[in-house]
């Protein structure tokens, strides 16, 4: 799985991006926020607080029960605003 962090929440956890293999409990979206969280640290603290932070899976917003596998793309992110009225 390859995961991509956006804005804020990559100042905060210090990388770009990284890839790694899930663990076998993990297949959804829910699922990885509670794998992050369990990481411990800024992931934690950043993508533990999933009410704040916005998550999206193969460039499509996905909720917690979104399913994900190992050929996915994830990108976490603030949550976006702006644009012209």
């Amino acid at each position: 799985m390859k995961v991509l962090y956006f804005a804020w929440v990559r100042d905060k956890i210090g990388l770009d991006s990284e890839e790694f293999n899930l663990p076998s409990e993990v297949s959804t979206a829910g699922d990885l926020i509670k794998f992050f969280k369990d990481r411990g640290g800024a992931y934690a603290e950043v993508i533990g607080a999933s009410d704040t932070v916005k998550m999206a899976v193969n460039h499509e917003y996905a909720g917690p029960s979104y399913p994900i596998s190992n050929d996915d793309e994830v990108a976490f992110f603030p949550p976006v605003t702006g644009g012209k009225a």
